[in-house]
């Protein structure tokens, strides 16, 4: 029996969760915006404590990749890699996409004789993170940056159901009109992770703790703020 932590930083809500052979044993969620450097270590040592266990009693660690946000991204990914160091355990990573997958069918959300999930990671204004998945988890195209207009997946409503899931998902709602296209507004969760990081120990697709770096997507941009401080 596999016993991994997980951890999803990847958008505004932060989830820890603790899985035993697939299946989830305890969790915490908070979905206070900006809270991952404050809230993801308490939550891990929650999660363990709470079932009376520490680091070391640990198989592995499993955490979101994304893409998704840069900084809850970066807390995740430094969390997950310190985790693994101190307790010699494997790193595992699972997508933000593959995450929000999983989520749809966690949530009971995937509709009647569907053809296509595309998951939706909000990347602000008519833009998202996305790509087209089979409802078993299956990835069609690659995860790339989209602008939603009313062609955007054209072809994949015209086939049958289409389940669009996401963070990003509610504001294309009035661009992707069409009575095959479903909506449910969600986020990738430390749950739904736990039977893809299951699979992923099974088939011992372990990261390099010292190399792994998040998926981004997009090259970080800093910005100068506007306020003055001086």
């Amino acid at each position: 029996m596999a016993r991994i932590l997980l951890i999803e930083t990847s958008t505004a809500q932060l989830s820890v969760a603790l899985a035993e052979d697939g299946l989830v044993a305890a969790s915490r969620t908070s979905g206070e915006p900006r809270m991952q450097a404050s809230l993801t270590a308490p939550f891990v040592k929650e999660v363990l404590n709470g079932k009376g266990l520490t680091v070391k009693d640990l198989d592995a660690v499993c955490v979101g990749k994304g893409p998704g946000s840069y900084t809850g991204l970066r807390v995740g990914v430094s969390t997950a890699k310190g985790l693994c160091f101190g307790a010699g355990i494997p790193l595992l990573s699972a997508g933000t996409l593959d995450v929000l997958v999983s989520e749809a069918h966690r949530l009971g959300a995937v509709p009647e004789g569907c053809r296509y999930i595309v998951p939706m990671v909000d990347a602000r204004r008519m833009e998202v993170y996305a790509a087209v998945f089979t409802p078993d988890g299956r990835q069609l195209t690659a995860t790339e940056p989209v602008i939603v207009d009313a062609e955007s997946f054209a072809a994949e409503r015209a086939e049958g159901p289409v389940l669009f899931i996401g963070d990003g998902a509610l504001k294309c709602r009035e661009s992707l009109v069409s009575e095959n296209a479903f909506f449910a507004e969600a986020f990738p969760t430390a749950m739904a992770m736990a039977p893809l990081a299951e699979t992923a120990f099974n088939e011992k697709r372990f990261e390099d703790i010292a190399y792994f770096e998040p998926f981004y997507l997009k090259d970080f941009v800093a910005t100068v703020s506007r306020k003055k401080l001086f």
